[in-house]
């Protein structure tokens, strides 16, 4: 389901406002991993592989190994801080799992085979109603998207999620159960 992105961090020895803000003025993002039952490992990251990692699709539904010093943690990013004026980020929470672990995220949806639409092909638009699903699952069987086929639909037609294969094990938090 999900792959696994390596980022590389460098161990931060002190917590706070004031240590963040020079390992800012040390061109680094300060970051922190936590969870899972055990202390928070305070960290920093290069800006530039951070913000390779930004412009990506789905940035908090992706599965980050985070190599800091040889030990390598499997975290999910939970929380991300910009700068409001410039947008660069200033702090990142990624949060550890186990195998067990049930998370709740948003999920990307992408349609394909617009080519092969006779609605769009007549004119029709395609009006997307939810650009991201919901969905509580383990982070071993979180897809990196949920993929909708157009081939065949016509204008006027409506796509609801039971049309959708969920990963095994994942359950919707709408509580509508055929939502568009």
């Amino acid at each position: 389901m999900a792959r696994l992105t390596s980022l590389a961090a460098q161990r931060r020895d002190r917590a706070g406002k004031g240590a963040a803000r020079q390992t800012r003025r040390d061109g680094r993002v300060p970051a922190v991993i936590y969870g899972n039952k055990q202390d928070p490992v305070l960290i920093s990251l290069d800006p530039v592989d951070l913000q390779k990692q930004l412009r990506g699709p789905g940035f908090f539904s992706r599965l980050f190994e985070i190599d800091v010093a040889g030990d390598k943690h499997r975290a999910l990013a939970r929380d991300l801080q910009q700068d409001p004026v410039t947008d660069a980020p200033i702090h990142v929470d990624f949060m550890r799992f186990s195998a067990t672990t049930r998370i709740q995220v948003d999920i990307e949806v992408v349609f394909t085979n617009e080519d092969e639409c006779p609605g769009i092909a007549r004119g029709g638009v395609l009006n997307v109603v939810n650009h991201s699903i919901s969905m509580v699952c383990t982070p071993d069987q979180m897809p990196e998207s949920i993929t909708v086929d157009l081939t065949g639909k016509d204008i006027g037609d409506t796509i609801h999620i039971g049309a959708i294969t969920l990963p095994p094990g994942a359950k919707l938090t709408n509580d509508d159960p055929d939502f568009t």
